[in-house]
């Protein structure tokens, strides 16, 4: 099962947001990029505030939800079976520091980011979860 770890907010103002989110939800700096970017985090699931003017390859940009981003144990296992549910495979998008081992389009139109994110938890091994059940 994927597990939900990032999810990349377009914002008009990142230091405005970041500053809000840290007061009002108590989420941790987790860095700023030199890009504009801030990636802040409850621990497990990171959120990441992308300027409006940051690149996003063909697609046009506007203040809110960008995408989200899951971690998953096996990424081939799960590129086959978005694609299989009719995913198109995007070409990732170098922004600074930070690449995306694969980004989806679902059908819909919802972009997907597979990969691993500074700021959030590891899947859990399946050993270590069933200890403790």
């Amino acid at each position: 099962m994927g597990k939900i770890r990032h999810i990349a907010i377009r914002c008009e103002d990142t230091e405005k947001t970041a500053e809000w989110l840290q007061t009002a939800l108590e989420l941790q700096l987790v860095q700023r990029r030199g890009s504009g970017a801030i990636d802040l985090s409850d621990g497990d699931v990171n959120i990441t505030l992308l300027p409006l003017g940051l690149g996003a390859g063909d697609r046009p940009t506007k203040a809110g939800f960008e995408h989200i981003g899951v971690t998953v144990k096996d990424d081939d296992a799960t590129r086959q079976r978005l694609l299989a549910a009719g995913a198109v495979e995007l070409n990732p998008i170098a922004l600074g520091d930070v690449y995306y081992e694969a980004k989806f389009k679902s059908p819909e139109g919802l972009v997907i980011d597979v990969g691993h994110w500074a700021g959030t938890s590891p899947i859990p091994d399946a050993a270590a979860a069933a200890a403790t059940l």
